[in-house]
């Protein structure tokens, strides 16, 4: 029931709204844009590389803001605490709240990709690789349960989202002008282990290095990760990559509940 609820709260809202119209707009405008004007080729095409990018450019963001906010808005108008006197608990509360969120993505993303199939068919067919369904798919659950952390400790509506977007500056672009930085300073090899680190405390790095290991695209990435790339292509390195996949879904739901429970002591 709860579930229910908050999922018709977050579908109502123009955020969401407006998300579902920005995206499927932009998907509409790669593929018009890049089937008309580029021949249709296999492999890592302009076409993937531009949704691949919206992808993990723009869907994290509104994730993690509207994530952030929902937790916040609760907290900050009273309604988390009208939630306390019924009997349910905080984990049933951030589970709820998970739920609804990523189910609501997952609608906006899928009305998205079903328009740009749709249309699609009228420009000579569009195929979208299963590989970057799935990655979409926990792109939402990896970056819901961050947003949903991230409100649990700001408890406002305005903090929530500008530490929303400090966090998603830090993954999208603060991160990698600390590397090239770096890279003007620190030895070849030293650089290279810094940016597999990288790879598997940025989720976004983390996404984007997925896909193209499940595509079958690791030489994109260059012979100097080698090693990394071959070892994630083997049936050990698949199950790793879902373990670590698994925590970046489960601990900031966990520390979130720790949190509201540690507010609540306060």
């Amino acid at each position: 029931m709860f579930v229910k609820i908050e999922l018709k709260q977050i579908l109502r809202s123009r955020w969401m709204q407006l998300v579902a119209f920005l995206f499927t707009f932009v998907f509409v405008a790669i593929i018009v844009i890049q089937q008309m004007a580029l021949p249709d080729i296999e492999g890592f095409t302009r076409q993937t590389a531009s949704f691949l990018n919206v992808l993990l450019f723009l869907l994290p963001l509104f994730i993690v803001s509207i994530g952030s906010m929902s937790i916040a808005g609760d907290i900050e108008s009273g309604w988390y605490s009208l939630l306390k006197t019924y009997p349910m608990k905080r984990r049933q509360y951030i589970i709820g709240k998970y739920v609804a969120t990523s189910l609501a993505f997952l609608l906006v993303v899928l009305v998205a990709f079903g328009v740009v199939l749709a249309l699609g068919g009228f420009l000579g067919g569009v195929r979208l690789p299963f590989v970057l369904v799935i990655l979409t798919l926990l792109s939402i659950l990896i970056f819901v349960s961050i947003g949903i952390v991230l409100g649990a400790f700001a408890q406002t509506r305005l903090f929530a989202l500008a530490l929303s977007l400090v966090v998603w500056s830090f993954f999208l672009l603060l991160i990698s002008y600390a590397l090239m930085a770096l890279g003007a300073v620190v030895a070849g090899h030293v650089l290279q282990k810094l940016t597999i680190i990288t790879i598997h405390i940025n989720p976004v790095e983390w996404l984007r290095f997925g896909y193209f290991i499940f595509s079958n695209q690791a030489s994109v990435l260059g012979p100097a990760f080698y090693g990394v790339t071959k070892f994630y292509l083997s049936p050990l390195g698949h199950v790793v990559y879902g373990i670590v996949t698994i925590f970046w879904i489960v601990l900031p739901l966990m520390l979130a509940t720790k949190l509201l429970k540690e507010d609540q002591q306060r």
